[in-house]
């Protein structure tokens, strides 16, 4: 057998290696954080509040619209809703119960985690400041991520009319966001070339665009 020979047997050999293994396990390239699931200091529910209770995306995450970024809201955002809600409809009712049985007022009630959100803001239950507790800020992980030399805006895709859903999935099923995609150049590309595709059977004349340096100033 010639040295010609055997290289290209080793070759062959890491080739169907490669594949075996790419069948096998999951293999993603540097920067692949898809499946991303972290705990947060607030168990948030984006099933709940998305998708039970209808809460629109951009009420909470108003900055898509006028910003590259989508933010996170404020706490004071949270509070909207949270200085009238403080628990779920069954523990305020368990409450209810148990002060007609004991012939008393009803106390407030609080879930743990909304709880959370009002030491955080140093308030007392009846949401007003509490001088005995300080504030501090809630430190949400991020989850969906680009890198730095990838200039992702997302004023552009609201006014286009994209989807929250079409980058982030089906958040309003999710009880804790998980990153959907992937987020690699190759699958953005592919939403603005059907994106293409479609508005130039629609005979619309608008089109994302594929050229580098829209993305990569």
């Amino acid at each position: 057998m010639t040295r010609r020979t055997v290289i290209i047997v080793v070759l062959v050999c890491l080739a169907l290696g490669a594949v075996i293994f790419a069948q096998a396990a999951t293999v993603r390239l540097p920067g692949n954080d898809q499946g991303y699931s972290p705990v947060q200091p607030i168990a948030y529910s984006h099933r709940l509040h998305a998708g039970e209770l209808e809460v629109p995306c951009l009420y909470c995450h108003s900055g898509a619209e006028k910003s590259r970024h989508a933010g996170v809201p404020s706490a004071s955002v949270c509070m909207n809703c949270h200085r009238f809600v403080t628990a779920t409809q069954a523990q305020v009712q368990e409450e209810e119960a148990a002060a007609r049985r004991a012939g008393r007022d009803p106390r407030p009630v609080f879930s743990p985690e909304i709880r959370k959100l009002y030491d955080a803001l140093g308030l007392g239950t009846d949401g007003k400041r509490d001088p005995s507790k300080s504030q501090r800020a809630i430190r949400w992980t991020r989850v969906h991520h680009v890198p730095d030399f990838v200039s992702f805006d997302h004023r552009r895709h609201i006014a286009a009319g994209v989807e929250c859903q079409s980058c982030h999935g089906d958040v309003q099923t999710m009880e804790r966001v998980s990153q959907s995609s992937d987020l690699s150049m190759g699958w953005c590309l592919s939403c603005h070339r059907d994106s293409n595709a479609r508005a130039k059977a629609d005979r619309d004349p608008h089109r994302a665009s594929t050229d580098c340096v829209v993305c990569h100033q």
